[in-house]
C-alpha cells in the first residue's frame, strides 16, 4: 500500500511512524533534497526535533558516493551536516534514493532505551527506505504532473480567453468599448484593479485607459515613464518612485513596456493583485498578450479613423475640384478672329493656377492668367476669390489698370502677408486688333510675330497682387495683334518644371524653341506640344500646377 500511494504526505508520515515505532526512537526527521536551491534540503517531516521545525531549510553537501551508502553516523560528518538535535553523536542518516536520483535522508536518533540498533533493525530500515524512496519518487512525479496539468489547464484557459477577447476586439471600432473590455479582463483574469496604460499615438503619448488611480500622472511624467521603461517586466525600484511620485501614490508595483514589430508602443503599470497573490511569469506573459491584443485593436481604430478622414477629404477635394473646374471656361469659347487654346493641369487635386476668357460689356474679349502662391486648397480658395473679383469688375466702367489696383488692394487687406498672386490680363479690341494688357508680377507672356523668330515679352504693369497696397498706378500697355501673331501666356509650372536627376529647370529658352518649332500649328496643337515637351523633360512628373493660354490671331 505504501509503494502504491500517490500522496507524498501519506508516504512520509508512514515511513517516519513505522521507523519510530519499530525502533523505539523518539526523534526522527525526513529531509528532502531541493536541487538547484541555495538551501538544498527541507525538513519535510519531523518528530522530537528541537533546533528546526517542519518546513525549515538547511544546506549541506556530502560526497556523492556517501549518498549511496545504506546508512552512516552523524559523528562521521558532523563538520558537514548542521545538528538537528542535541547530542547527535550516535544518530543515523539513511539515504533516500532511486537508481537515478538522490531524494534526501531519513534521520533517526538513538533508541529511547539507550540500546544500540541491531543489524537486523538497520537492514529493516534500509529496506523500508528503498521501498519508500520509490513511493516518494512516484508521488513527487505525480505532484509534478498535477502541477504541470494545472499550468496547462490555466494556459488553455488563458488562450481561450485571449481567443475570445480577440474575436470581441475584432468586432469593435470604438476605442472606449475596447478599453472597457480590457479593464474588465484585467480585473477578471488577473485580479488587477489599479493600472494605467500609456499609448503612443502618431502625435503624442497619452494615458489611454486607467483604473483605481488616486493621482493622474501629468504629461511630463507620462513622457518620462514611457522613455524609461524597457520592453520587459520592470519591478519598480525606490529611485523610480522618487522620480515619479504618482506611481507610489497609486500603488503601482510593476511597469511593462509593450512592443509591436520591434517598436515600443505602450507602457502598462499595474498595482498589486486584489487577491494578494504575487504575479508569476505566466501572469506577466498573459498580461503582455492581452495588452498586445488591445493595442492592435486600438491601432485599428486609428487606422479606420484615418481612412474615414482620408475618404472624407478626398470627397471634399473632389467636390472642390469640380467647383474649381466650374470656375474655368469649359469649353474654351470660340472668339471671332482668334484661334484660342487654354488648359490647367494641377499637380494636386486642386490648385492655384487660373485662366479666364470673358466678354466685356463693349463686346471685346478679356483674357486672364494667374498663379496663386502655394498649392492645394488654400491656393484654390484665393484663386476662386480672384475669379469672383474679376467678374464683379467686368461691368464696371474703369480701365484695366484701375481694376487691377482695386483687386490688389482687396487681396492685400483680406489675405495673409505670405499669400499673393502673379496676374496677367488683357483686353482684345477686335475692331482695332489691339491687345491692351496689365502684368502684375506674372511671367511675361511671349509674343512671336508672324515674320520674325524673335520674341517680345509683355512685362509692363506693376507689382504682383497682394504684396503691397497700391502706392503707384498700374501701367497698361497697348500692342497690335495682327494676323499670324502668336501670344503664349503661361505660369511658372512650365518654365520651372524640374528634371529630377540633374535638377535642371525646363526654362524659357526651351519653351521658346518649342514654340518656334510648332508656330505653324493651331493653338491647341501648340499647347499639346508644349505640355508633351515639358512632360518628356521631367519624366512625366509635375511638381507644380501648369497653365497655358495661347492666343493666335487668325490670318
Amino acid at each position: 500500500m505504501l509503494i502504491e500511494s500517490r500522496k507524498s504526505d501519506f508516504v512520509l508520515n508512514n515511513l517516519l511512524l513505522i521507523v519510530m515505532g519499530k525502533l523505539l526512537t523518539t526523534k526522527a526527521a525526513i529531509l528532502l533534497h531541493n536541487p538547484g536551491r541555495h538551501k538544498n534540503y527541507t525538513i519535510q517531516k519531523a518528530r522530537g526535533i528541537t533546533r528546526f521545525s517542519e518546513g525549515d531549510s538547511l544546506r549541506f553537501e556530502l560526497d556523492p558516493n556517501q549518498k549511496k551508502h545504506p546508512h552512516f553516523y552523524y559523528r562521521d560528518y558532523s563538520d558537514s551536516i548542521p545538528p538537528l538535535i542535541d547530542n547527535m553523536e550516535n544518530t543515523l542518516f539513511f539515504p533516500l534514493r532511486t537508481s537515478n536520483h538522490h531524494l534526501g535522508f531519513l534521520f533517526i536518533d538513538k533508541k529511547a532505551t539507550g540500546e544500540p540498533y541491531t543489524e537486523r533493525e538497520l537492514e529493516f530500515v534500509e529496506s523500508l527506505c528503498i521501498i519508500s524512496s520509490v513511493a516518494i519518487a512516484n508521488s513527487q512525479l505525480f505532484d509534478e504532473l498535477k502541477a504541470t496539468n494545472r499550468k496547462l489547464d490555466r494556459r488553455i484557459h488563458e488562450l481561450n480567453t485571449l481567443f475570445d477577447l480577440s474575436k470581441e476586439f475584432n468586432l469593435l471600432a470604438d476605442r472606449n468599448k475596447i478599453t472597457q473590455i480590457f479593464k474588465f479582463a484585467l480585473l477578471g483574469q488577473l485580479f488587477v484593479r489599479t493600472f494605467f496604460l500609456i499609448y503612443k499615438t502618431p502625435e503624442e503619448l497619452s494615458l489611454l485607459v486607467s483604473s483605481g488611480l488616486t493621482t493622474i500622472p501629468n504629461k511630463i511624467e507620462i513622457d518620462s515613464i514611457f522613455e524609461e521603461c524597457p520592453v520587459d517586466v520592470l519591478p519598480i525600484e525606490e529611485d523610480c518612485l522618487e522620480r515619479h511620485p504618482s506611481l507610489k501614490k497609486n500603488g503601482i508595483a510593476h511597469l511593462i513596456g509593450i512592443s509591436i514589430q520591434n517598436e515600443k508602443v505602450a507602457v502598462i503599470g499595474v498595482g498589486e493583485r486584489v487577491n494578494g497573490e504575487p504575479f508569476t511569469e505566466t501572469d506577466f506573459n498573459f498580461l503582455k498578450s492581452l495588452c498586445n491584443l488591445a493595442i492592435v485593436s486600438i491601432q485599428k481604430t486609428y487606422f479606420i479613423e484615418d481612412r474615414i478622414d482620408k475618404e472624407r477629404m478626398e470627397e471634399e477635394l473632389s467636390i472642390a475640384k469640380s467647383i474649381q473646374q466650374g470656375l474655368l471656361p469649359n469649353p474654351v469659347p470660340k472668339i471671332p478672329g482668334i484661334d484660342l487654346a487654354a488648359q490647367t493641369i494641377s499637380s494636386h487635386a486642386v490648385g492655384g493656377d487660373y485662366f479666364d476668357v470673358a466678354t466685356a460689356p463693349d463686346n471685346n474679349t478679356i483674357f486672364a492668367i494667374a498663379d496663386v502662391t502655394g498649392k492645394g486648397v488654400p491656393a484654390a480658395l484665393l484663386m476662386a476669390n480672384l475669379q469672383s473679383m474679376l467678374h464683379v469688375l467686368l461691368p464696371v466702367d474703369i480701365t484695366l489698370a484701375e481694376a487691377t489696383e482695386r483687386i490688389n488692394n482687396i487681396i492685400f487687406r483680406n489675405t495673409p502677408s505670405d499669400k499673393f498672386i502673379t496676374f496677367f490680363w488683357g483686353k482684345y479690341i477686335h475692331k482695332q486688333s489691339i491687345f491692351r494688357y496689365v502684368n502684375a508680377g506674372h511671367n511675361p507672356p511671349l509674343l512671336l510675330r508672324k515674320d520674325t523668330d524673335l520674341f517680345e515679352e509683355l512685362g509692363d504693369g506693376g507689382l504682383l497682387l497682394g504684396a503691397l497696397e497700391s502706392m503707384t498706378p498700374y501701367e497698361q500697355t497697348d500692342i497690335n495683334l495682327n494676323a499670324g501673331d502668336l501670344l503664349v501666356c503661361y505660369t511658372d509650372g512650365v518654365n520651372e518644371a524640374m528634371e529630377s536627376i540633374r535638377r535642371e529647370e525646363y526654362g524659357e529658352e526651351r519653351l521658346m524653341e518649342c514654340i518656334r518649332l510648332n508656330r505653324e500649328k493651331t493653338s491647341r496643337e501648340i499647347l499639346e506640344a508644349i505640355v508633351k515637351d515639358v512632360r518628356n523633360f521631367t519624366d512625366g512628373s509635375l511638381q507644380d500646377d501648369l497653365t497655358l493660354l495661347i492666343i493666335k490671331a487668325d490670318g
